[in-house]
């Protein structure tokens, strides 16, 4: 494991940390002889297909607002330095931090799986979340569409969905959107983490900039699209003075709703973060990791249902009634309209309508 003391180009992670599961750790050291001017300025992103079985995947959390998601990526090139789906990595003998965003994995069966799924006798509908682990519009996706052959997918079987990204990306499918809105199956999350683009780019290396993801915001809304910000994740010390500046804008724009998550750091995600915050923000990483502590009972992280997502205690109280306080103060209070699970229905196939005539 090598520590970058300056960030490589794109990516958010300083090191290749050993996964919990390799069999050899590596340890980063000092020998004097390492320059910085001599580490790479660059790391190839590699996409590699993945044989699945399964598209739809459960979880039984009561944390989250879904029961039934899709991912079509596993890793993310975004690099986002918190993403609380860094240590999946490490169940492939990957590291969660630099293969994590450039060691990617597609689903190049997604739509096939789907419609096979769905078209299942003894299936129920239930809404289905997309991106509730990676991105489903990071850059890859421009040229691989699996995402867009997921929702297309979805539309033919009139089926309810959910959608998060930070990827102005997501405006490509701004038809599908539009058209399953109407009929009341769509619903859109964009995740607004900081209005300073030097932050951004430091914390969220290669993910839209905030004025791309509030020109979603108004492009999805414009359509008809129901559009929640999710202000995620809140960082104590870092970013949450930015809480109240982001759902202002993000009303302004359009947005119908709001939720927030402070900051998680399971397993790798403490090292790699505290790692970044060295690097990246000197003066302020002994507070902001305090502050971390104090929202998590004295540890970086608390797995605890009920407290995982806000953290407990004086820090974690005062932002949860921040919160509330602007969300009701920029209309992004009242409930939406739920999705409408009733239309769904398997399309006939080619040759069903012969059946008519036998």
């Amino acid at each position: 494991m090598t520590t970058f003391t300056q960030q490589i180009r794109g990516r958010g992670a300083r090191s290749n940390r050993s996964g919990r599961f390799e069999a050899e750790a590596r340890e980063a050291f000092d020998d004097g002889w390492t320059a910085d001017e001599a580490l790479p300025s660059a790391i190839a992103t590699t996409v590699t297909p993945e044989r699945a079985k399964t598209i739809i995947t459960h979880n039984d959390s009561p944390d989250v607002g879904f029961s039934a998601s899709i991912n079509p990526y596993r890793g993310c090139e975004h690099g986002c330095i918190y993403c609380y789906a860094r240590p999946a990595h490490a169940y492939m003998g990957l590291s969660p931090g630099l293969d994590f965003e450039s060691k990617l994995f597609f689903k190049p069966e997604a739509a096939r799986l789907l419609e096979r799924e769905l078209s299942n006798p003894r299936y129920k509908p239930e809404i289905i979340h997309i991106g509730g682990n990676t991105d489903p519009y990071q850059p890859q996706e421009r040229k691989l569409l699996v995402t867009r052959q997921v929702i297309e997918v979805l539309q033919r079987f009139d089926h309810p969905f959910s959608i998060i990204s930070k990827s102005a990306l997501i405006l490509r499918d701004l038809d599908l959107m539009t058209a399953m809105s109407a009929k009341s199956l769509v619903r859109v999350a964009i995740s607004i983490t900081t209005l300073d683009r030097k932050l951004a780019r430091s914390m969220e290396p290669r993910a839209a900039t905030p004025e791309k993801r509030l020109e979603a915001v108004r492009r999805l809304s414009e359509a008809g699209v129901p559009v929640v910000v999710m202000f995620a994740p809140c960082v104590p010390g870092l970013n949450d003075h930015e809480m109240e500046a982001v759902l202002q804008r993000a009303a302004e724009a359009g947005a119908k709703g709001a939720g927030y998550v402070a900051l998680r750091l399971p397993l790798e995600i403490k090292d790699l973060f505290e790692e970044w915050l060295a690097t990246d923000h000197p003066d302020r990483a002994s507070r902001v990791m305090s502050l971390i502590r104090q929202i998590r009972g004295g540890k970086t992280y608390d797995s605890q249902w009920g407290r995982r997502m806000k953290g407990e205690g004086p820090i974690a109280a005062l932002m949860s009634r921040r919160f509330a306080t602007a969300r009701q103060r920029y209309g992004l209070a009242e409930p939406l309209p739920p999705l409408d699970l009733s239309q769904f229905r398997i399309p006939p196939r080619p040759g069903d309508q012969l059946g008519l005539f036998g």
